[in-house]
């Protein structure tokens, strides 16, 4: 039934209709319609089926055509529009308890609230307190909200994850007959911070597997330990991570994956799409009737449904079912197509490394190229290159490309966007480079996306660096219009970085799609400043296959010769 998915929908519409400032029927009719299919007993495909929408008491034409358009299309049109004109983490605040629509609205338009982080500073200097409608006592319910909200968001930064299952793996890969393991959950989705991690393994003796699962040295504490079941907590240097580990039986291991992978989302549409066929699907398999027909892998699972094996990262219910459905599914990069990491740091400005360095660890990597973008003159605290500098350094590479055959470093820098939009170094030194990619670091608040866009009209510029500027633990960012800044990219034929850097991984999935949509092509780099740096590649790798990009989509899956004709 998808009577709970399109009243969520109903809801969520009303509330952003709420948050942009409108008020009246509409908002009013679409939180009734969630009632109405909240409560409604009948399932609505049904309804629709037999031509009764209309039938169903509150719910007129315009609600009726909607439900129509999101049973045959899998969205609703007109929630796109409203949602696309709202800012993500201005939506995100309505999962807060006692902070409701009409409340967002009047804090963004009279506070400038856009963030969490900002909601918490009208909270704690008196201002939100004050507006009308509001007072002590509401403000101090929100308060709670917010606590209960962080308490429930506190997530592992997906590097750390990585890290740590990996090693759980390689633990596990010696317990007594051990049979397939794999992560599962958010982190096998690659999103760009996790919950609790969790793995997925079969072998014939699950109580055997469970015991030497809870040998891992680091475990802390031991929460549960049983025949199928088991689940740790680990010291990490950022303080305890939980780890769950399931044993399921052989024949189950890939229905078992898929349920596990999710996303929620996502499951409920295969749910649902089973039930279509007289199918019933769950972690134990896919069944007709009592016959088990799938399970033992993911990609039967999906078969049986019609479908071709979906990526995990696109497991979203974002439109990635209703594309497979119609052989439409982008071949989203794969880890082994990228050719090199376009921006990385050497002891030249604040790295860790001498770039004969970087350059062999690039070349274990199987890397075409690499390219060595140290920060520009302005940028003091990190040892930023003077002209002469860059130049000094313009040699050394020079020199070193000639010991190479087939591997090639690349003359770069990271250049400053200065106040006035104009870069750190002038035009004559920039023509001596294979890349150039500017950067805000100064005066997050100062007409950044003005400066921005200046700076793409210099043609030497090869692409933006780190796009938002934010840090995932830390900052939101600059005061910046992405939309612009897109716009402005593929006006003036610019690349967007996805910067790996696990803090930042920035541009996010979302402005990743729509560079897609845009055809903005983007490169992905490291941003590097110590040797393990360069495996966070995989952290851009995984975000690019979330926004859906695909091979033609990224510069740096281009070999070396395609990279240096077409920069």
């Amino acid at each position: 039934m998808k009577n709970k998915e399109l009243a969520w929908i109903f809801a969520r519409l009303g509330d952003a209709l709420e948050i942009k400032g409108e008020s009246g029927f509409k908002i009013i009719a679409y939180r009734k319609a969630a009632r109405i299919l909240e409560d409604l007993t009948e399932d609505i495909e049904a309804v629709a089926q037999e031509d009764r929408l209309k039938e169903i008491p509150g719910i007129g034409s315009g609600i009726a055509n909607k439900i129509d358009e999101y049973l045959q299309t899998g969205q609703i049109k007109k929630y796109r529009e409203v949602v696309s004109r709202i800012p993500e983490e201005l939506l995100d605040l309505l999962e807060i308890q006692n902070l409701g629509a009409k409340t967002i609205h009047v804090a963004h338009q009279e506070l400038g609230v856009k963030t969490l982080d900002d909601l918490k500073k009208v909270i704690e200097d008196g201002s939100l307190a004050k507006l009308y409608g509001l007072g002590e006592k509401k403000v101090e319910n929100i308060k709670k909200g917010i606590e209960i909200y962080e308490q429930a968001q506190e997530r592992i930064p997906i590097f750390e994850a990585l890290n740590i299952v990996e090693e759980v793996i390689a633990h596990l890969k010696k317990a007594p007959q051990i049979g397939r393991l794999s992560p599962a959950g958010s982190l096998r989705r690659m999103k760009e911070t996790v919950g609790d991690i969790d793995i997925l393994a079969t072998g014939k003796n699950g109580s055997r597997v469970i015991k030497h699962f809870i040998q891992f040295p680091g475990v802390n504490r031991v929460l549960a330990a049983g025949e199928t079941k088991g689940s740790v907590m680990i010291s990490t240097e950022r303080g305890e991570r939980q780890v769950d580990l399931r044993i399921v039986d052989e024949p189950a291991y890939g229905a078992a994956l898929q349920y596990f992978t999710g996303s929620k989302a996502h499951n409920i549409k295969l749910r649902a799409m089973a039930r279509s066929k007289g199918l019933k699907i769950s972690e134990y398999g896919v069944f007709k009737g009592q016959k088990k027909i799938a399970g033992f892998d993911e990609k039967e699972v999906y078969k049986v449904l019609g479908l071709p094996l979906i990526p995990p990262e696109l497991r979203e219910d974002r439109g990635e079912i209703e594309l497979a459905l119609k052989s439409l599914l982008p071949q989203v990069v794969d880890y082994s197509d990228i050719k090199g990491d376009l921006h990385v740091h050497s002891l030249h400005s604040d790295g860790h490394m001498s770039i004969e360095d970087l350059a062999g660890l690039a070349r274990a990597m199987k890397y075409e190229y690499i390219a060595i973008c140290d920060h520009s003159q302005s940028v003091k605290y990190a040892h930023g290159l003077s002209p002469e500098r860059l130049l000094k350094q313009i040699k050394e590479i020079q020199e070193l490309n000639q010991r190479y055959k087939s591997f090639r470093i690349l003359k770069g820098i990271e250049v400053d966007i200065l106040q006035d939009g104009q870069l750190d170094f002038p035009d004559k030194i920039l023509k001596e480079l294979d890349i150039v990619v500017a950067a805000v670091h100064k005066g997050f608040k100062k007409k950044v996306t003005e400066r921005i866009l200046k700076a793409m009209e210099n043609p030497l510029v090869t692409a933006i660096a780190h796009p938002s500027g934010r840090l995932i633990s830390r900052r939101d960012g600059y005061e910046v219009d992405l939309e612009k800044v897109l716009q402005g990219a593929k006006n003036k034929g610019k690349a967007l970085e996805l910067n790996a850097f696990y803090d930042r991984l920035d541009l996010n999935e979302f402005y990743l799609r729509k560079a897609k949509e845009m055809e903005i092509k983007i490169c992905i780099g490291t941003d590097t400043h110590y040797p393990a740096g360069l495996q966070m590649m995989r952290l851009g790798v995984g975000i690019a296959r979330r926004g859906w990009l695909e091979r033609k989509d990224i510069l740096n899956c281009r070999g070396y010769k395609e990279l240096i004709r077409n920069k």
